[in-house]
């Protein structure tokens, strides 16, 4: 890549004039087993090319079968930074960073890193998990994840804005002998997932903007007003699965956060979620060779924004 890092990228905000649309990993469909290193980051590359605005990694510590699937397997951060090395101007994101489970030192640390080596493209989706093994694992009571959750939040920022920082909390104690260090490129943007066991209103004032799953057309409307009362014109992102059908007129059919269906009917569905006002959709893509879906998503709901 030819991208001159003395120049820093706009930071990615998802509150343009327009629904911006990003693409989750695994970007080949492998989610209970290794993906290819080089196919991921080939695609990652394609995915900037033909438009997307975003590229998302899942965190997942560990494998729980019953769940059903694995994420992108590698860690998020090392993974992420590596995506940076091979994209340049796409936005990196988390969906989503398991507060509870994570010292929010090392969170911050790691967050801080991957955004300076992107040159300030990372935007932090964070969430309290949802897979129930991971506490024990990690020796955390689940009944704590939503104080968890604040606190990691007001740990985050903190570590990132101010110099020898002095904070108190379940994770430990610093008394302004010590600071993070690299401070990220600029203000990291973090986007609750789900509830996050918060009440709406604390979303809206501490989140950058509010990560939800996929809903019913007039559930989504209901949820968007009750996010304008209290987020203001922060963006309203959500998660959607697509399954491509062979055939361009198909018409839609329910799948599991998601739909299947020809391309045209998902051009005018996006039409119908920007006119909602959600400003940002992250998408599963199947039903296609991973390339050719990418480029028939592109060509046939992206172009027409």
């Amino acid at each position: 890549m030819t991208r001159d890092h003395d120049a820093p990228a706009t930071r990615p905000s998802f509150r343009s004039d327009g629904l911006s649309v990003g693409v989750g990993f695994p970007l080949t469909g492998v989610n209970d087993s290794r993906p290819s290193i080089s196919r991921e980051l080939a695609l990652a590359e394609h995915a900037e090319e033909v438009g997307f605005d975003a590229l998302w990694a899942r965190d997942v510590p560990l494998y729980w079968p019953k769940f059903g699937d694995a994420g992108q397997t590698f860690d998020t951060w090392p993974w992420l930074a590596t995506v940076a090395a091979r994209t340049d101007e796409i936005a990196l994101g988390t969906a989503s960073v398991v507060l509870p489970i994570r010292h929010p030192i090392h969170v911050a640390k790691s967050a801080a890193t991957v955004d300076r080596l992107s040159d300030g493209r990372l935007v932090l989706g964070v969430a309290t998990g949802d897979r129930d093994p991971e506490y024990d694992a990690f020796d955390v009571d689940p009944e704590s994840r939503g104080e968890l959750f604040r606190e990691s939040v007001r740990w985050l920022r903190t570590l990132w804005s101010e110099p020898f920082p002095e904070l108190d909390g379940p994770w430990g104690r610093l008394d302004g002998r010590l600071d993070l260090r690299p401070k990220p490129a600029g203000e990291i943007p973090l986007f609750p997932t789900g509830h996050a066991r918060q009440e709406l209103s604390w979303i809206g004032a501490h989140g950058d903007g509010w990560l939800f799953y996929h809903l019913p057309e007039e559930t989504l409307d209901s949820f968007l007003s009750d996010w304008r009362d209290v987020g203001g014109d922060k963006p309203y992102l959500m998660a959607l699965q697509a399954e491509l059908a062979a055939d361009p007129t198909a018409d839609p059919e329910p799948i599991h956060q998601g739909y299947r269906a020809g391309i045209e009917w998902f051009r005018e569905y996006f039409g119908r979620l920007e006119a909602a006002g959600v400003d940002h959709v992250i998408v599963g893509i199947s039903g296609r060779e991973p390339e050719a879906g990418l480029t028939a998503f592109a060509d046939g709901v992206l172009a027409y924004r």
